[in-house]
């Protein structure tokens, strides 16, 4: 019995598995290049540079900066953000990010360009900033899983930079590990949840053989 029960706390926890927060990876590397002509470019630029630097996983995305996550330098930073996200439902959401793009940038929804922009960006804590913030609105999005990539390039000086999610006529917040958990098992997930009942099953087969 004691076997069963341990089976069944086994199989609960392979269906919460990895899945149940958003996972945000900050990446940043060096590079020199400059503004670049399309959001495919950025993406190549910025994923050549970051390969060799460094990455981690934010609790939240809010203020975050090269110097402030690293503790390294403030010039010639490229910078990869990916927040792989999960809906329950089909829904319509609004995304937006205040960055320190110096030398442009480019976002990018489940591997989409949703936007770009090859002006020196700078939002100072402020949305009305002109040229400071990428804005995509009213993307309708399906149940399941999804990842916004944002790609930046940064000559000077690595200021604070904020990344938002807006539910349909909702609030604007800040991305953390707390918010639009990922919907769809991954598949080490799917694979412990298979395994588990698999385990139930065989004990509970025992039980009745004995029996």
């Amino acid at each position: 019995m004691k076997s069963i029960k341990f089976a069944a706390v086994a199989l609960a926890l392979a269906a919460i598995g990895s899945s149940n927060a958003a996972v945000i990876t900050f990446q940043t590397g060096s590079s020199g290049a400059g503004s670049q002509a399309s959001a495919q470019d950025y993406r190549s630029v910025v994923d050549a540079a970051v390969a060799g630097g460094q990455t981690t996983v934010l609790s939240s995305y809010d203020n975050v900066s090269n110097n402030s996550v690293f503790g390294t330098g403030n010039s010639d930073i490229a910078f990869k953000s990916t927040i792989d996200f999960g809906l329950s439902a089909a829904g319509t959401y609004s995304f937006r990010a205040g960055v320190d793009f110096g030398r442009g940038g480019a976002v990018f929804l489940d591997g989409q360009a949703v936007a770009l922009n090859t002006n020196d960006m700078w939002w100072n804590f402020n949305y009305n900033t002109p040229n400071g913030s990428f804005l995509i609105n009213n993307q309708a999005l399906s149940a399941g899983n999804h990842t916004l990539t944002i790609y930046g390039l940064e000559g000077c000086c690595d200021g604070g930079q904020q990344v938002q999610y807006a539910a349909a006529n909702g609030n604007f917040q800040s991305f953390s590990a707390d918010t639009l958990a990922p919907a769809v098992p991954e598949p080490e997930t799917s694979a412990m949840l298979l395994g588990g009942l698999a385990l139930v099953g065989g004990y509970a087969r025992r039980r009745i053989n004995k029996a």
